[in-house]
């Protein structure tokens, strides 16, 4: 924070700056809003929405909207929902539309708009080095984590001491990327959000599953069979795995 008590950065010739974080909700940018809380600077959350996230998630973001006291910024974008029936299809592998005009497209749309004003701050750690910010080249772009040396061990004991462990999925409940285990999870908390998904099949004679892709049935329906039958994926896990999608964890 600046002598004259605002929390962005003055630079001669420049207007001022606002501090954006990349929020996913999932561990690296949870933990990244709660540092730059402790350090005193000001931010806002920037969060991409598909309109298919799972309760668990939205309920993760309000509460670090709570501890961190942060405005949390939604991109103009279209739905997961509006975008299936705009296609007639399903996102799959090939034709994987859903990541760039829900989550790509809108983001740099909006660091576009603000790039002359605004500082994406983005939760890459000092312990992956090899990787790069997907926007740096929209906007001008800070590393926090890595100026602080933070790596896994330090995010994960950051968001455990705030009581602010991420949920297991920060992705779309439908993201056709998600393993067996990810569907079995789905339909056993949120049966509601598997049958959405088992009507989308019959509609447009499509599945989120690829054909083939294991011994299991590709539908949802006959997934579904399947699991009420007791029939459980190999290396189960009742807590949930890390979710399939980067930029929908970024």
């Amino acid at each position: 924070m600046n002598e004259d008590g605002a929390w962005w950065q003055h630079e001669q010739g420049q207007p001022p700056r606002m501090n954006v974080v990349a929020f996913s909700g999932g561990k690296d940018s949870t933990a990244l809003a709660l540092g730059m809380k402790e350090r005193g600077e000001q931010f806002m959350l920037l969060f991409t929405p598909t309109g298919d996230e799972l309760p668990e998630l939205e309920e993760h973001i309000r509460k670090v909207m709570l501890a961190t006291g942060a405005l949390l910024v939604r991109p103009p974008a279209p739905t997961l929902e509006s975008l299936i029936n705009e296609y007639e299809a399903l996102p799959n592998w090939r034709q994987r539309w859903c990541t760039r005009r829900i989550k790509i497209q809108p983001c740099i749309e909006w660091l576009t708009i603000n790039a002359a004003t605004a500082t994406l701050c983005v939760g890459l750690r000092a312990d992956e080095e090899e990787r790069k910010g997907l926007y740096s080249e929209y906007i001008r772009t800070r590393f926090p984590m890595r100026e602080w040396g933070w790596g896994l061990d330090d995010v994960r004991k950051k968001c455990r001491d705030a009581k602010l462990v991420p949920p297991a999925r920060t992705d779309c409940g439908l993201c056709y990327g998600q393993q067996l285990r990810e569907w079995w999870s789905l339909w056993k908390r949120h049966p509601e959000h598997f049958e959405k998904g088992v009507q989308f099949e019959k509609k447009y004679k499509y599945t989120f599953r690829s054909p083939s892709r294991d011994s299991w049935p590709a539908s949802l329906e006959e997934l579904r069979a399947e699991f009420e039958k007791g029939r459980r994926p190999r290396g189960l896990k009742e807590e949930g795995v890390d979710e399939p999608c980067r930029v929908c964890r970024f």
